[in-house]
């Protein structure tokens, strides 16, 4: 059996398990981060390591900037979809020696400019060579408080789903200059009771369900009231991926005021409702278009 069989999320489902998680693993394996104690009182370490590979995450003739920028930002994107704040980074750096010079300096440009607009300190790494393409992984290590933290697990029947930003359209460049939403996570689990949230970096389709699954609920979505970027059409919107917008759930007596709220704070950043979730036995979403599935 190959990988392209299986797919990312049954392969993992095959290696967790036999993870054992020490006791200051509040967290493991599975969720966008892992959050473990940190010894010091009301606060919890996040821990992320994501990678980029070239001709996969990015094409070769790619500005390496971007690239950079990419490549801090998507651990990023995975801090904010937990409510944690982002403090030191690791960078992985594998190139093939004919590389110009001039390319990695670029790359860490981009690096360094997300790292600075998130507060982040770039701490150190590791670089080896590589006959393949470019590969470029950055590890992050934050914090969250004890009270602040949200996983995938916590959607309950009747939830309502929301979106932040708008959806589709990544390839067009915007999966090379998005922003994480760590501000607005910040600012909502401050103010409400967000159940369950994530970061949507494989597409709705792909995405939506491991939030219902993990929170063993099912989910009905108006593919209509989807916030779709300019020229992109529903199904984009839903199985493009790379949008690293939040997807949450929130209790419906929440949602008239978060509605009016996150619009005075948040002004030039839609938030939408898309959805609800229901009881799992209720909802069949086989029609749900899937998003992007790695080895496939």
């Amino acid at each position: 059996m190959k990988l392209r069989d299986v797919g990312e999320d049954q392969l993992l489902e095959q290696l967790l398990p036999k993870s054992e998680p020490n006791s200051g693993v509040v967290l493991g394996a599975g969720d966008d981060c892992a959050l473990v104690e940190s010894g010091k009182p009301g606060l919890l370490n996040l821990l992320k390591t994501d990678c980029l590979v070239e001709g996969i995450h990015f094409a070769k003739n790619t500005r390496a900037d971007l690239v950079g920028w990419k490549a801090m930002a998507r651990p990023l994107s995975d801090f904010a979809a937990m409510s944690g704040l982002p403090r030191f980074a690791l960078v992985t750096l594998i190139v093939p020696a004919d590389r110009e010079v001039s390319w990695v300096r670029q790359l860490y440009r981009g690096i360094e400019k997300a790292a600075r607009k998130f507060e982040v300190a770039v701490v150190g790494g590791e670089t080896s060579g590589i006959k393949g393409p470019a590969v470029i992984s950055i590890s992050v290590t934050g914090f969250v408080e004890n009270d602040r933290w949200v996983d995938r697990a916590g959607g309950k029947t009747g939830d309502e789903l929301f979106v932040t930003g708008r959806l589709g359209g990544s390839l067009r460049g915007h999966h090379l200059k998005f922003v994480p939403r760590i501000a607005e996570s910040r600012w909502l689990t401050e103010n409400f009771r967000i159940h369950a949230m994530m970061d949507l970096s494989d597409g709705l389709g792909t995405d939506l369900p491991r939030l219902a699954r993990a929170s063993g609920v099912g989910f009905e979505v108006d593919e209509t009231a989807l916030p779709l970027n300019r020229g992109c059409t529903i199904r984009s919107a839903i199985s493009d991926g790379e949008d690293y917008e939040l997807l949450f759930a929130i209790s419906a007596r929440d949602s008239r005021s978060l509605l009016s709220r996150w619009q005075r704070k948040f002004p030039k950043i839609p938030l939408t409702k898309i959805g609800r979730l229901n009881p799992k036995s209720k909802t069949q979403n086989r029609k749900f278009p899937g998003g992007y599935v790695h080895f496939k």
